[in-house]
């Protein structure tokens, strides 16, 4: 355990003084966009209904950095994350679903299960787990739902439609040995 304390605290120093960029990727990456989109191009200014979360994923945006487990550089400017498919639903799954402010009971919610288990100070080593179903994920049954519910009754859940997860873990680590490392 001291190595690996030591290892990193190296690259933290190399990091601080400009001799590897070991903060230059990291996981930057937002999770903003799960419900539909945040950047507004109604008339109306109403982001959230302007269209919906089936018509958002076939958009690009501007702005649109998102995605599962993604990691970008400082600057935003590349974006890489995960695309998963379960072999049953209609559509890739590259980003959370969750409800808008009128869908859902108590307003904005995601409705998916992922958590961020692991990261050095650098980001060279991350680990991020991301619970998926192997079934038909409940996109209609989640909405339809959680609209129907008034405030004073619980949010049904992924866990509620009783479609089950399978774990998906995704570890990602740039330690390299420092003879092949290449610092750009």
């Amino acid at each position: 355990m001291a190595k690996n304390s030591n290892v990193e605290r190296a690259r933290l120093i190399e990091a601080r003084e400009n001799v590897a960029p070991w903060k230059k990727w990291g996981p930057y990456l937002s999770e903003r966009q799960w419900g539909t989109v945040r950047e507004d191009y109604s008339d109306n200014g109403d982001a959230w209904h302007y269209f919906t979360h089936d018509q958002s994923r076939s958009r690009a945006y501007r702005w649109g950095e998102d995605g599962l487990g993604g990691i970008s550089d400082h600057h935003q400017i590349l974006c890489f994350s995960l695309a998963l498919w379960n072999g049953v639903d209609p559509i890739l799954k590259e980003r959370c679903f969750g409800m808008t402010n009128r869908e859902g009971n108590h307003g904005e919610d995601v409705k998916e299960y992922y958590y961020y288990l692991d990261s050095t100070p650098t980001h060279s080593y991350m680990k991020y787990l991301y619970k998926y179903t192997q079934h038909q994920f409940p996109y209609e049954d989640l909405v339809k739902t959680n609209s129907s519910r008034g405030k004073l009754d619980f949010e049904y859940e992924l866990i509620d439609t009783g479609v089950s997860t399978t774990t998906a873990t995704s570890t990602f680590s740039s330690s390299m040995p420092k003879q092949t490392r290449k610092i750009c």
